[in-house]
This record gives structure tokens, sequence and C-alpha cells, in this order.
């Protein structure tokens, strides 16, 4: 799924020397894709792929452990939509503690919220989730809350020669009765909703062949590129969409 829209910025400011860093590194590897700085901070996969016009899953999220063993950072690279299983990963690597905000800036270089997968200011044990491998693009953050980078899974993994793996939680299969009335109370949200119209989107992140939406949101394609350059009515557009949707049982 490839994203065609940015809710991106020219840079005001130099670059911080993080970005520069990351911008470096896939320079080196001759990668056409440099940094781009979004307008606004993207701290949360779900705030990047809003700004993006892109599924949460196509953001790969920077999830760090300390490995106990050694004081080794672990990063596992995974899909913005899954989340990580602690015990699966220690079962790989051994046992695991909390990575707070100073052990991630002193391993990585790079402060939470903005940590890159590469370009790291010492060596990390890597991981990556195979769930990324459903996308032919994904996005990265790339030093900096607001800095991110698009690539493809296949690059990540020749990159950072890091096994590809099973790590994340298998979610509980959810009704789909259940996904309808949540569709349906955010929709309610979204109406009541002064300024900041919510994002549909949720968790499930799958398109569906038979419809062509979004298994999790009921939107387009087109609709979750739209959203990230759309203003509030056309938010609201979008939303209206949803609901005649839901309305008319085309799932």
């Amino acid at each position: 799924m490839s994203q065609m829209h940015q809710n991106v910025e020219a840079p005001a400011k130099p670059l911080s020397a993080a970005v520069q860093r990351v911008a470096a590194s896939l320079q080196a590897q001759g990668h056409p894709h440099a940094p781009v700085m979004l307008a606004e901070a993207a701290r949360t996969a779900q705030q990047a792929a809003d700004a993006l016009g892109v599924v949460v899953g196509q953001i790969a999220k920077s999830i760090i452990f300390r490995r106990l063993l050694d004081d080794a950072a672990v990063l596992v690279v995974t899909a913005g939509d899954q989340r990580v299983d602690e015990a699966r990963v220690a079962a790989l690597l051994g046992p695991l503690g909390r990575a707070d905000a100073a052990f991630v800036k002193a391993k990585t270089g790079f402060s939470i919220g903005g940590v890159a997968p590469m370009a790291h200011a010492s060596t990390c044990v890597t991981l990556i989730d195979q769930t990324l491998f459903r996308f032919q693009a994904i996005w990265a953050a790339a030093g900096h809350p607001h800095a991110v980078f698009r690539l493809r899974p296949q690059e990540l993994a020749r990159w950072t020669g890091a096994p590809v793996v099973d790590v994340v939680q298998t979610p509980a299969p959810e009704r789909a009765s259940n996904t309808l009335e949540s569709i349906a109370a955010r929709a309610a949200l979204a109406r009541a909703t002064g300024q900041n119209v919510p994002s549909p989107c949720v968790s499930v992140c799958r398109m569906s062949e038979d419809t062509g939406l979004c298994e999790g949101c009921w939107r387009t394609l087109d609709e979750i590129i739209q959203w990230s350059t759309a203003d509030e009515p056309a938010k609201r557009a979008i939303w209206a969409q949803i609901e005649q949707r839901l309305a008319g049982g085309t799932a």
C-alpha cells in the first residue's frame, strides 16, 4: 500500500544531529527516500498514520527492552497495529527488563518517540516483526518525533541484518458485531466533537478484498489517504460516508 499525500513541512531550522545521523545512514545505503518532517509530532503509530495517510500497520514502531544478562538494548521493530509479546522476545533472547528514557537515549542516541530502527549510538540486539511484510511500503521514525522516512520491510531486514520473527501478541478473535458497534460508537463521538475530529482507525488494519474497505474502520483506501490532508469538514464528510455504509449494512 503506497503513500500518496504527506502532512509535511519544510524544516524551519537545521535538522537535529539525530535526524542528520539517520539521513547520513540512509544516504550511505543509497536509499532514495530522505527523512521528512511532519507538521505535527507523531509520538504514536496512530498519529504518524493519520499524518501520512496510511493504515496504522504501516508504521514501524521501535520498542526497546533492557536485556538483564548483559544490559544490552533489545530493539523490536513491529507493525503499528501489533503489540509485542515480551515473553516471546525473552524466550529468544533471555530475561528482559524495562528500558527507561535515560537507557534508551544512552544506548540508541534517540529519545523515546523518535527512535529510528538504525543509526544507533551503540549496537542493539534487533528483531523484526514478520507482520511488517504485509506491506510494500512502511514508515519509521527518523530520530525525532516529527521525523519519519519511507522504506520497504525487505530493506529494513537487509540493512540491520536482524532476524524476522513472530514475537507479537495473538489477538483474540473479534466478532463482526463488536466491530460494527465500535465503529458506530466512534461515529457518534465524531458527530459530537466540535474540533479535532477523531480518526476512524483502530488496531485492525486489513483491507477486505471483497468490499475494498478497511475491516477496522470501513474506509476506502482513498479515504485513508485523504485523511492526512483533510480539514475538519472533509473529515466529517468521511465519517458520514462510513455511517451510510453502516446503515446500509455494507461490510
